[in-house]
């Protein structure tokens, strides 16, 4: 399938981890099986039984919860999709399903917390990713995960019967069915938990065709395997950026739900730094925000978002709809092209001058910081034995008069070029 405008030009996206459990301030998912996903770690974050994790579903009422107000801060922070976890490996659905008596709809709180959401982020302008895990750990016939399964397998998964397994399928098809023709266009389908299957088990490519028969312009990630349409590293650059279209998912701390014990957060800067860099490789980032039990925000959260926004405001035309600048630019930064704008991010402030070197020199007609929009000087520099060729457009030395910080998260110089440089590495916009 062909990846989507929108997507390859998004840039920027909001995921949102939360169910009943946040109420417990624990890790989603994980604690239920005793197993701990931050790198290096052997013991869970939260030691709890099965029963005690899931205890809190017959409590959960997220009065303060406002999808509203969510999709205007995902607008605002420049967020272009947001991608919302409709059912996580602990089996709990955030909507009203058929296929299960676990859900939302059972709850206290008892709205379709993602019809709501789904609506309120289509009234922004949003685009909607649908969360789901196609393994369930609550599920009878997955079969459930249960506290004589501990500690949680690194390889071998206890298997149900054929008989169990074809009923569970047939669960996941159902749910899938319901999300995909009674909550309005899903643009994308954001899969997780295939680790503990095979492709041939999930019955993987059956899937996809029953997805793209309900919504045929729904682009789905890596994680049903074998049928992705997009790559999905997940809370690390990857060495090298995957082949076609991708997106680095990525928390604030270290935690993808609601843990205020988990006070490790990013700072602004660093988040702006990750999505210049994922952006200048050809991916997206898809920055993770956990609410409360109440359905609240977190305050460094939302503070960070709007940080992210007022920066994305003034530099976000070298992000949106922006491609990695051609791999000969030789710049000691992330560099992306749009049009005939070259955009340098500045990670590393230079004290003077700064020095770009293999740029198309004949074609420079300008040099801006974005932000302020101020006029930088500039000039230009070839090497005399014209190393290139007499053939080739001549590549040289660009020098630029870089005015004190601006105190922006990243500063942002923008070369105009006459005409869109492209080498044959990179698509330009």
């Amino acid at each position: 399938m062909t990846i989507p405008d929108w997507f390859g030009d998004a840039g920027f996206g909001l995921f949102v981890h939360w169910d009943h459990a946040s109420q417990q301030g624990v890790e989603i998912g994980w604690p239920l099986v005793g197993h701990s996903i931050l790198p290096g770690r052997t013991e869970p974050e939260a030691d709890m039984t099965v029963a005690q994790y899931q205890s809190s579903a017959a409590t959960f009422d997220p009065k303060r919860w406002d999808p509203r107000g969510v999709a205007r801060l995902a607008r605002d922070a420049g967020a272009r999709y947001v991608v919302f976890t409709v059912r996580h490996h602990a089996g709990y659905s955030m909507y009203h399903t058929r296929q299960s008596e676990f859900s939302i709809a059972a709850s206290p709180y008892g709205r379709d917390i993602t019809r709501e959401f789904f609506d309120a982020l289509r009234a922004e302008g949003l685009r909607v990713g649908v969360y789901y895990s196609l393994l369930d750990w609550n599920h009878p016939d997955y079969p459930a995960f249960t506290d004589a399964d501990r500690p949680y397998p690194s390889a071998s998964y206890r298997r149900p019967s054929p008989d169990q397994w074809a009923s569970y399928l047939g669960y996941v098809k159902g749910q899938l069915t319901e999300l995909l023709t009674e909550y309005g266009p899903i643009d994308l389908l954001w899969f997780d938990g295939e680790w503990e299957r095979t492709a041939e088990e999930w019955h993987a490519e059956e899937l996809r065709e029953l997805i793209k028969s309900l919504q045929p312009d729904v682009i789905i990630n890596d994680r049903l395997p074998g049928q992705g349409d997009y790559a999905t590293p997940e809370q690390g650059m990857p060495r090298r950026p995957p082949g076609g279209p991708w997106e680095l998912c990525l928390t604030m701390s270290e935690s993808w739900a609601y843990r205020p014990d988990d006070l490790d957060y990013k700072s602004p800067r660093l988040l702006a730094s990750y999505l210049s860099e994922v952006v200048s490789r050809g991916g997206n980032l898809l920055l993770n925000i956990g609410p409360r039990g109440d359905g609240s925000l977190v305050p460094t959260e939302v503070a960070t978002l709007k940080r992210l926004g007022s920066w994305l405001a003034s530099h976000g035309e070298s992000i949106v709809g922006a491609a990695p600048a051609p791999e000969r630019l030789d710049f000691h930064g992330p560099a992306t092209q749009r049009g005939t704008t070259l955009y340098l991010h500045l990670l590393l402030q230079p004290q003077d001058v700064l020095v770009v070197r293999n740029v198309p020199i004949g074609s420079v007609v300008g040099v801006r910081l974005l932000g302020t929009e101020q006029s930088l000087r500039y000039s230009v520099n070839e090497e005399v034995h014209k190393a290139n060729g007499a053939d080739d457009e001549p590549l040289g030395e660009l020098f630029i008069t870089v005015p004190p910080p601006t105190g922006a998260l990243i500063d942002v110089i923008a070369i105009e070029l006459s005409d869109p440089w492209k080498d044959g590495s990179h698509a330009t916009v």
